[in-house]
């Protein structure tokens, strides 16, 4: 199975494919980031992240996307921005079929470190580990997307039956 993961923002927007192969074990296709410019108006870059999604999705084949549920902290202004490109987002892998499955931070956390209220480096130091990376993916949303989508891999198994 192929994973889709996102870490959703309108600056930038982070993804990870992993091939979820047996039991737990996954491996990394690929990650990176969707960067808009900070000049540009909102609605442009909503369709350079639409644009970006459809061509992510066809080169990658994704089964299913995992992404991160909105957290609105403190700056509700920048929320407004993060939901509007994650309604984007999860628009165009409906357009494409995949199933979307939606995770909140602490089930990233505790799916990956095995402790919901892990710190960031804990679990991109297990992301790191469980994968049998070199290195941490950069950038940090990067990251966090692969993350995310191993999440879905080591929850999958429950979750599809």
């Amino acid at each position: 199975m192929v994973i889709l993961g996102i870490d959703p923002g309108y600056a930038i927007v982070g993804f990870g494919v992993l091939e979820k192969t047996r039991g737990l074990d996954a491996r990394l296709i690929a990650c990176g980031a969707i960067n808009t410019p900070a000049g540009l108006p909102l609605p442009k870059r909503l369709l350079q992240i639409s644009d970006d999604m459809r061509a992510l999705i066809a080169r990658f084949s994704p089964e299913v996307m995992a992404i991160e549920k909105l957290y609105f902290g403190n700056n509700v202004t920048t929320g407004i921005g993060v939901a509007q490109a994650r309604g984007v987002i999860l628009a165009e892998a409906e357009r494409e079929g995949l199933a979307i499955y939606e995770y909140d931070p602490s089930q990233v956390k505790s799916a990956v470190t095995g402790y919901g209220k892990a710190e960031k480096r804990q679990v991109m130091d297990m992301t790191k580990r469980l994968l049998h990376l070199n290195a941490v993916p950069k950038p940090d949303d990067a990251a966090d997307a692969v993350a995310i989508a191993l999440c879905h891999a080591r929850s999958s198994t429950s979750l599809l039956l």
